[in-house]
């Protein structure tokens, strides 16, 4: 039986990357906090899983981040996706002092707590996936916090990927750019959503890199529309 621990499943790219790896065979442990959201995705998933256990914590805590740890049990997992996140898009001359916390604990402490408990507990041909984005690599005006957070999940994640290769686990990133999720409808602006990737596009990739051999990794994928970005 495999164990996948997947963060941010409310909706989205998590729910995508959830409902593809629903098997007979997996016990998914799915991530949110918008309770209804989640039970929709469990709605999804549950009829195909061994099991579905739903851990609804704060992630911008560190005690939320912790509970969860609990919460999953003492049992290894063979894949952690780190997917939860979130985005303040203003200039930075406006961003406040808790935005900036928030975006800290969600979208680098979190990742970095759940990454150093459970892939310690991992068995060899396990994988991290960290969802990035391509804002981990160019910034863009009016995103300096969401830019920073994933600029520093991808130094961490570079590091962690090195220090767990010779005990065969992965660190897959994943760099999407812009893509269709319910996080625009919380953005001041009229997005070109149609031009935008899906989120089952980046699940299907990274059940693809999962699929892989044990002893091959397929470590960076970066996703795009030919219809050009936003």
């Amino acid at each position: 039986m495999k164990r996948y621990l997947i963060t941010g499943a409310s909706r989205g790219i998590g729910r995508a990357i959830a409902e593809k790896l629903a098997a007979d065979d997996a016990v998914l442990l799915l991530h949110g906090r918008d309770t209804v959201a989640l039970a929709q995705t469990r709605e999804a998933v549950e009829p195909r899983c061994a099991k579905v256990i739903l851990l609804v914590h704060d992630l911008a805590k560190a005690s939320g981040v912790a509970d969860l740890i609990a919460e999953a049990g003492k049992e290894p997992i063979n894949l952690l996706v780190n997917n939860a996140g979130i985005a303040v898009v203003k200039p930075f001359t406006e961003i406040t002092t808790i935005e900036w916390e928030q975006t800290v604990g969600v979208n680098i402490t979190a990742p970095f707590m759940l990454t150093q408990h459970f892939a310690s507990r991992m068995p060899p041909g396990s994988s991290v996936v960290n969802i990035l984005s391509v804002a981990a690599k160019t910034g863009f005006p009016n995103w300096s916090a969401y830019c920073m957070s994933k600029f520093a999940l991808e130094g961490f994640s570079q590091c962690a990927r090195d220090e767990l290769r010779d005990r065969k686990i992965r660190v897959i990133n994943v760099y999407p750019a812009a893509t269709d999720t319910n996080i625009w409808t919380q953005i001041e602006g009229n997005w070109p959503r149609d031009k935008m990737i899906s989120p089952e596009e980046i699940a299907s990739a990274v059940v693809f890199a999962l699929s892989r051999p044990a002893d091959v990794a397929l470590e960076n994928i970066t996703l795009s529309s030919l219809a050009g970005n936003i």
